[in-house]
């Protein structure tokens, strides 16, 4: 009897170590499959950061933008500000990216047209900002009309010398960048898991903006302000949102708490 009962206690022992093996592995494999997920959400929540420096820059070089001009073209001011709003622009384009990717699910087909025009928007205006910052520089004395005509596209002047299809490009990027942002933010604001109050600040900026060639080229730059801040606050919110991960119970495991032995 001594040897049979010894025998059995064995038996269940191995198998209690089979199960907790079993259990192991299983925790393990929800554990790295949680932190594939938990990772995912991270960049996403990372491209925050690159909205916020996006749009925090853009609103800041309004005020102090050099003049469109060829004299401008070779000042310090210039080789430093163009190069970063390059890098802005860039910048723009993952922190759109990231944006809708947030609220895909609940941003619909508007949000896609939207995040769409945006993109194809800062697309084009990539073009033109590494342009002004490597190129025209450059050509700054040898063909100076031709860089006087190239400024003078967001300027509003007429050139002396035949640019193309780059004045047609520039106003096909306006109405991009308007209707993109009227877009995007009526959806983000529908969606309502960022804040509404930035969706809408971009909806109404965005779908103002053609009634700034009404002022002074100057003054112009002023109306991209509100903007930048709509975009750098829907950043920060997504930079600083802390979603709880929901902890779904592993397949084949009872909790001792709510285990038929633990009750009893």
């Amino acid at each position: 009897m001594a040897i049979n009962e010894r025998t059995n206690v064995i038996k269940q022992t191995a198998t209690l170590k089979g199960d907790k093996h079993m259990n192991t592995n299983r925790e393990t494999s929800a554990m790295k499959e949680s932190n594939m997920k938990i990772t995912a959400s991270n960049l996403i929540r990372w491209t925050g950061l690159a909205a916020m420096a996006a749009g925090i820059y853009f609103a800041a070089i309004q005020p102090i933008h050099p003049p469109d001009v060829v004299a401008s073209v070779t000042t310090s001011a210039w080789a430093i500000i163009t190069p970063l709003k390059t890098a802005m622009c860039l910048l723009f384009l993952i922190g759109f990216a990231g944006l809708y990717a947030r609220q895909v699910k609940k941003a619909g087909w508007l949000g896609l047209a939207g995040f769409v025009l945006l993109s194809l928007s800062w697309w084009l205006q990539t073009a033109y900002v590494f342009a002004e910052a490597f190129i025209m520089p450059v050509l700054a004395t040898s063909a100076p009309k031709f860089v006087d005509g190239f400024l003078g596209i967001g300027a509003g002047r007429a050139s002396e010398v035949n640019l193309g299809a780059l004045p047609t490009l520039y106003t096909l990027l306006g109405i991009l960048y308007m209707l993109g942002g009227l877009l995007f933010g009526i959806a983000t604001l529908r969606a309502g898991i960022l804040p509404r109050w930035a969706a809408g600040l971009l909806a109404v900026a965005s779908a103002l903006t053609p009634l700034a060639a009404l002022l002074p080229h100057a003054t112009q730059r002023l109306a991209a302000i509100p903007v930048g801040l709509a975009v750098a606050w829907l950043g920060f919110a997504l930079l600083s949102e802390r979603r709880e991960q929901a902890s779904e119970p592993v397949p084949g495991k009872v909790s001792p708490q709510l285990s038929p032995t633990a009750a009893e």
